[in-house]
């Protein structure tokens, strides 16, 4: 496949800057996210601690929590499968160990419960990933998908995926999500250097792609980290091949460094160079694209385009929210 175009940029700007200046450098200010706080911060926050529910939003440090937990469309990722993950990727900042506590068999039902109880047109279920279980959590995860579809039936479903593939992609598929997400995190050259040995663009590839093939109507997202000294044409590279797996959504964000112990920030990317990435992806075809220094894989403008999708393909006339950063 040919090279898409990378954005026209002077050499000197794509040039990565060293680790050394990654950590040294101040995060610019439009990094800069508002803090947790008010009364719908305070609802969700109270609905997860009565159900014993995890939540990437504060698991994974999410700067956005603020955003999204705020508002009459309050949104989170809940994160089911435990807190602890069996992978050890630099860049993440949820526990990792060898050996996870069981699942809960409660959680299923809990999140049905949160759900109904929250009544978002959209939710987002995430998971860790659980090698030290022989399915992966396959099964587990489709029962939480299973419960939403019974308690809250007009909320649209995306789960976020491990690489499951095979027989336990089977299994989660049969919870019947309406969006597949799985991300590749990272372009593939940095792969190795910044996930876990187990994963790889081309099993992630394979993930997204055996959703499709399951479910020829799934909708598929995936996700691309910037910042950690990727060059243009790896990106480019990257995006080429998410739509070549015949991907529908991606989210382009700045990785941001959890801890000291975790990846240093190559490079604080400028959010007009978002905007560029932004037109490369959908020239290649995607169908919606949340491209900027704050988006993450959950983010609300990824929702926003397969929720429309979605209620398009039921029949049933979606709403546009009142939001100011609506893509």
């Amino acid at each position: 496949m040919s090279a898409t175009p990378a954005p026209d940029r002077a050499c000197a700007s794509n040039r990565p800057r060293s680790a050394a200046q990654g950590r040294s450098r101040r995060k610019p200010t439009w990094l800069k996210a508002p803090l947790p706080g008010g009364e719908g911060y305070a609802r969700l926050k109270g609905l997860t601690t009565d159900l014993t529910l995890n939540t990437v939003c504060e698991e994974a440090r999410c700067p956005n929590i603020g955003e999204c937990w705020a508002g009459e469309r309050a949104t989170m990722t809940l994160m089911v499968l435990g807190s602890e993950c069996t992978r050890r990727c630099r860049f993440c900042a949820v526990k990792t160990v060898e050996r996870a506590a069981p699942p809960d068999p409660r959680e299923p039902a809990h999140v049905g419960t949160a759900v109904a109880a929250l009544g978002p047109a959209y939710v987002v279920i995430t998971s860790v990933d659980r090698d030290d279980l022989s399915d992966g959590g396959a099964a587990h995860y489709a029962r939480c998908v299973e419960e939403i579809r019974r308690r809250a039936p007009e909320t649209l479903v995306e789960t976020l995926i491990p690489d499951y593939t095979g027989e336990n992609l089977s299994l989660l598929m049969g919870g019947s999500p309406d969006v597949v997400a799985h991300n590749v995190e990272v372009v593939e050259r940095l792969q190795r250097r910044v996930r876990d040995p187990r994963c790889s663009f081309t099993r992630s590839l394979d993930t997204l792609r055996g959703a499709k093939e399951q479910d020829a109507g799934v909708l598929t997202k995936s996700s691309l980290m910037l910042g950690l000294g990727e060059r243009d044409d790896e990106v480019s590279d990257a995006l080429e091949r998410l739509r070549g797996a015949d991907v529908d959504f991606l989210t382009l964000g700045q990785y941001l460094r959890p801890t000291a112990n975790h990846a240093p920030v190559v490079r604080y990317v400028e959010p007009e160079r978002f905007e560029e990435w932004r037109r490369v992806a959908y020239d290649l075809g995607f169908a919606g694209v949340a491209s900027g220094p704050l988006v993450r894989s959950s983010y609300k403008a990824g929702e926003l385009f397969a929720e429309r999708i979605i209620e398009k393909r039921r029949g049933r006339e979606w709403t546009q929210p009142e939001r100011n950063d609506t893509p």
